[in-house]
This record gives structure tokens, sequence and C-alpha cells, in this order.
């Protein structure tokens, strides 16, 4: 039996996408499971959520923004440092680029080899890749909760840290008055999760109650679509936590049981597949998900950074 084509470097078709207005002035981008973008209206200039992989993509997703707003961009946020959310910062000419603390850290840790990596699972994502000017930086970060005043009666735009999740550095972006939540990685709506940088117990208990704790009516999670109405956004929190937990506990007992990476990726996937295996990329992340996890149940508190060469010698590894 021929090998899976390598992570999405076979997923070459064009996904449609989808401009939805949640409410007066805030937008989401949503795009058949490719990563999600957003935008929220000040009373004078809008702040963008997400930049996507290059500057190339991410003017197409402002174009159709111009359609609705001509505010300038005064702050774009960013939820992580992944290459495909980021590097398309330059294409919004933003006065402040917001991250964590801990994802500013992480670019200039492990940014370049990201970007090498990314490019490579998912070449479909970086078209126009050489209008890449270099690695995005945060010009501000904060360590726990930014308030972002919207001008006139708009109210705040929060954005908080809950915890370590996808990464050590997620943040979300909450409109109280609103009720709507910008959740990043760290929800998936029917689209499998990326955990290969992740830090899957704590993601899957303390952070996620921290994302549920807002009561959101609608949420944008960082793939997938629109998630509206308080059920509907229960559910997608708790899918992703049962994703999560569906993980722990087949890798934890291979782990456990002394057995091999092998056997944990092939129990895994016999567990999630009959579920999860029609989301958006689930075999794409699934050996990265479980390498990571393999790692951190021996020990290994930071991810290993991702090499396009290491991508590849863990994909040989898990596959048939």
């Amino acid at each position: 039996m021929a090998q899976k084509a390598f992570a999405s470097s076979a997923d070459l078709d064009e996904k449609e996408r989808t401009l939805e207005v949640l409410a007066e002035g805030v937008y989401a981008l949503t795009a058949e499971g490719d990563p999600n973008v957003g935008a929220i209206e000040g009373e004078d200039f809008v702040v963008c959520f997400e930049a996507l992989a290059t500057p190339v993509v991410a003017g197409e997703w402002l174009a159709m923004l111009r359609e609705h707003t001509d505010k300038p961009v005064r702050y774009l946020v960013l939820s992580h440092y992944h290459a495909v959310r980021v590097l398309g910062a330059s294409a919004f000419d933003a006065d402040v680029v917001v991250a964590h603390d801990n994802t500013r850290a992480l670019v200039a840790e492990r940014g370049a080899e990201d970007w090498e990596s990314e490019f490579g699972r998912m070449p479909r994502l970086a078209k126009g890749a050489d209008s890449v000017p270099g690695l995005t930086w945060p010009t501000l970060t904060f360590s726990d909760r930014l308030t972002i005043d919207l001008g006139g009666d708009r109210g705040d735009l929060v954005l908080e840290y809950c915890g370590r999740g996808h990464t050590e550095g997620d943040l979300v972006a909450w409109l109280p008055r609103q009720r709507i939540l910008f959740a990043g990685d760290l929800v998936e709506a029917e689209a499998a999760l990326y955990t290969g940088d992740a830090f899957h117990r704590e993601w899957a208990s303390s952070t996620l109650d921290r994302v549920a704790a807002y009561g959101a009516e609608q949420l944008v999670g960082g793939r997938g679509g629109v998630t509206r109405g308080r059920r509907a956004v229960d559910a997608a929190i708790a899918q992703t936590r049962e994703f999560l937990t569906v993980m722990i506990r087949e890798v934890s007992a291979v782990h456990g049981a002394g057995g091999t990476l092998k056997e944990a990726f092939d129990r895994t996937h016999a567990a999630l597949a009959p579920g999860y295996g029609h989301w958006p990329i689930f075999e794409h992340c699934l050996p990265f998900d479980v390498s990571r996890l393999w790692d951190e149940l021996s020990g290994v508190d930071r991810p290993v950074i991702w090499t396009a060469e290491r991508d590849r010698e863990v994909w040989d590894r898990l596959q048939d």
C-alpha cells in the first residue's frame, strides 16, 4: 500500500472563504477548515485578529474586509506564534502588533524553524511565500490581560492568557458586550487539533475551564465554522476537550505499559478516527500530536522544536 502523502502536501484545492458579520463591526473569515481570522471595529480604527501565512493571502482577506470598513488597522493581535498565523503581518500595516510574552520568546527561539516546517507541511497556505519579509515580531506583549478601549460606546476588547494549551503563549480575544470570543487554536469547531507544541493535560483541564468560563454566545475557533449559541459553544469546547482526553488516555496506556510510539499512534488513531477522522487535517496532525504527547509523558516539559527534517522523520516512523 502506498504511503500517505506527507502532512497536507497533497491538499492543493482552494477552500471557499466566507466573511461573516457576527455583530455590528465584528467580522470573521472562515475557510472550510483553513485558519480563521477576525476583525473588530473601534470608533476610528480596526483590530485584526491573526495574520495568515503570507502578505499575499492576508491582502486577500483585507480586500474582503475593506468592503465593510475603511478604518485603518491600529492593532494586529496574534493568538500564538505559528507561521501560518503570523507571517502575513506586514500586509496589515498595523501600528501595534500584540502577542503574549511567551509568543515573542517562541518566535526568537523557534520561529525560523517553524516557518520552514509549516510551509513544508501546508504548501497551499503559503501562497506568495516570497512576499514574507521575515519573522513577525510583536511590538507589544503582556503576561495576563490587556484591554483595548474601542472608543465611543463600543466597549472594550479584552485580550487574556488562559494558560498553556495549543502552545505556551495562546491568548484569546473577548468582547464582553457582544459576548463573542475569538479563541484561536485553543478551540476547534469540527476541525482536528494540532497539538505538536501543546501542553495536553493543562489544555484539557484548567485552560479549557477558563475558556468555558467566559460564557460566550458566539465563538470563533482556530479552524472550522463560527459557533453560535451557548449550547453550541459549550459543545465545541467539549469536543476539543474530548479529543485531548482520548489522546491522553490512549497514549498513556501504551506509554505506561512500556509500548512503542508507533503502538501509541495506532491505538490513538483507532480510538479517534471513527468520531473525528472526517475532520479537516486529522491525518495531517495526528502523528505530530502523538509524538508530542509521548514526549510529555516521558518528562519533556517544553516541546522539542519541529524542523522540516524532524517532521519527515516522525511522519515516516508512524505511517504504515
